[in-house]
């Protein structure tokens, strides 16, 4: 039924190119990616996100029927294998968003997770990788997913490893969340848009990305926390004034027709004006 919105003109060299972005690391590391179809293997992811993000009181993120009800009607789940071991899984399911041209397809990335003993080698980077090709590899040009603006580690995995471009601000986005990360926060969340077939994206996956240390007339600065899940723990107070100062700064300057480009090197955001905002 979504067919006729995908884009059928993505070029079969550019495949190509997005496959090797993950093989080719896949493989100097021993890392096994699979695309995951039958039960017994979606049970990996599902004990992956149980695992990063733990359930309180009992339950499971995403029941693996659930999963396998996803992967069966076209959406996306993946893991990572060292010596045959999951460690790290990723989820997306297909939506539709407005583009210039009408309706559009494309991938919206839910859950993507690295056990904490592998994190820090790049893992999250290739299974994000993996999946560039395989949605290029279906017709589609976009992934778009949520993460949490105080997180540096994820805007530095978004912005200077993937390529992506962050806009539009929701606030407490999932409502309360139970798991032993979010629980107690608002789930204020920011937007990154993948396009996968873009420059950005492509010179992230030849790794020529990096910090911003030289600003343009028209680009500033939004401080970020340097470890907001640590100031979480040692100053709780202090981790709420820095939600509510991120939201204004942030919300004012999507406003203002900015969005977030890049991360200067020491982890604040960095928002150019990208497109025009109607006069009052």
């Amino acid at each position: 039924m979504l067919e006729h919105i995908a884009n059928e003109a993505i070029p079969a060299e550019l495949v190509s190119e997005a496959a090797l972005a993950w093989q080719v690391p896949a493989a100097r590391e021993g890392i096994e990616m699979r695309s995951l179809e039958v039960a017994s293997e979606i049970r990996d992811a599902a004990e992956i996100f149980d695992l990063v993000w733990p359930p309180l009181g009992g339950g499971t993120q995403v029941p693996p029927n659930l999963l396998r009800a996803i992967t069966h009607s076209g959406g996306y789940c993946s893991a990572a294998y060292l010596a045959d071991e999951p460690v790290a899984a990723a989820l997306a399911i297909v939506g539709v968003h407005e583009g210039e041209n009408g309706q559009r397809i494309h991938l919206h990335s839910h859950m993507a997770g690295v056990l904490e003993p592998y994190r820090n080698r790049r893992i999250g980077t290739l299974i994000k990788a993996h999946q560039r090709w395989w949605a290029l590899s279906r017709g589609i040009d976009t992934i778009v997913w949520t993460f949490d603006p105080l997180v540096a580690r994820n805007a530095k995995l978004n912005l200077v490893n993937l390529g992506v471009s962050v806009r539009d601000y929701e606030v407490n986005f999932y409502g309360a969340m139970n798991d032993a990360i979010n629980v107690g926060e608002e789930s204020d969340r920011v937007f990154a848009w993948w396009d996968l077939a873009g420059g950005q994206a492509r010179a992230a996956a030849r790794g020529e990305l990096g910090p911003i240390t030289e600003l343009s007339a028209s680009q500033i600065v939004v401080p970020a926390p340097t470890d907001i899940v640590e100031l979480r723990i040692s100053d709780p107070k202090a981790a709420q004034e820095w939600r509510f100062e991120m939201r204004r700064n942030l919300m004012r300057e999507f406003a203002n027709g900015r969005e977030i480009i890049g991360v200067t090197e020491n982890g604040d955001y960095v928002l150019d004006v990208v497109r025009a905002v109607d006069a009052l």
